[in-house]
């Protein structure tokens, strides 16, 4: 459905995802699997199963029949945030997610008006629903109100240049996650190549919507390091204003594998970034903390 988004969650406040001040929106559903991923629970999307109902401990989950298919029902006012739903979940989902409208959202956004610069749409992988995206993004710029509201997404890059084409009329920027430069490292952190990733940051960057390529380092398992030239290459072709963000791998949130992978120093972050400095690649920013 084009009208209406599954959402995980929305954070009415944020500075660390876009320019200035931000209602960051992160969409449920993706098509990585990263073995890193820090919101793992934001990957599936819930089928009713009913698993989880069992392991609420307040009854905040409820199962019920709607147009004879099953649906579970979650109700915030009894959820005490505990999260056991999220552990017994065999499709790595949540029960815990919204289903707005575009109406619904520009109501929230007008709510918090005055304190934002922008709006951010995250996931998951916020390109699987893109149609909706593009109706809000659409209703943004033709409101008056909230016109000077700058519309950014942040995406795994897999997202298709036509995809980025119907995007690109109301999108202000984008901020792309490089996860690997090798196929090889790329396929086994998330299942997938990285070819699309580099048409996305080349294609967004020619277009002047390539607002920030993020880099996560993961010390022995990312090939950042190893790689560096051949990645500096690529990033110092890129136009001088678009940022290099740099993470710093830790253990939040994962699960599986991925926790017994060696967390990044800020040692480790500082080298990284020297040495693509020392290939020409600038406007790097370094993590905010290392916790």
């Amino acid at each position: 459905m084009t009208n209406i988004a599954v959402v995980n969650q929305i954070i009415p406040f944020s500075c660390v995802d876009g320019p200035g001040s931000r209602l960051v929106i992160f969409m449920q559903g993706c098509n990585y699997r990263c073995k890193n991923c820090h919101n793992p629970h934001t990957i599936g999307l819930c089928d009713s199963c009913g698993d989880c109902l069992p392991s609420c401990p307040t009854q905040a989950l409820s199962l019920i029949t709607s147009n004879n298919k099953p649906q579970v029902i979650w109700n915030e006012a009894l959820c005490t945030q505990c999260d056991l739903c999220l552990t017994v979940c065999p499709k790595q989902s949540s029960p815990k997610t919204q289903r707005y409208s575009v109406e619904q959202l520009l109501t929230l956004i007008r709510q918090q008006l005055q304190f934002l610069n922008g709006i951010t749409i995250s996931g998951g992988e916020a390109s699987l629903q893109l149609p909706f995206i593009i109706k809000l993004f659409s209703a943004i710029k033709a409101d008056k109100e909230l016109a000077h509201l700058t519309c950014m997404l942040d995406s795994n890059g897999s997202l298709s240049n036509s995809g980025w084409q119907q995007l690109l009329p109301v999108l202000d920027g984008a901020m792309i996650d490089l996860k690997s430069w090798l196929q090889d490292t790329h396929r086994y952190i998330t299942g997938r190549d990285n070819h699309r990733v580099i048409d996305s940051i080349e294609f967004l960057a020619s277009q002047g919507k390539l607002y920030e390529v993020r880099l996560l380092h993961i010390p022995g398992v990312s090939d950042f390091d190893s790689e560096v030239t051949a990645v500096a290459s690529q990033l110092q072709a890129l136009p001088k204003k678009v940022r290099i963000k740099l993470n710093a791998f830790q253990h939040h949130g994962v699960t599986g594998a991925a926790l017994n992978w060696p967390i990044c120093s800020e040692a480790q972050i500082k080298q990284l970034a020297t040495e693509l400095c020392q290939r020409g690649v600038h406007n790097i920013v370094l993590p905010n903390s290392y916790l």
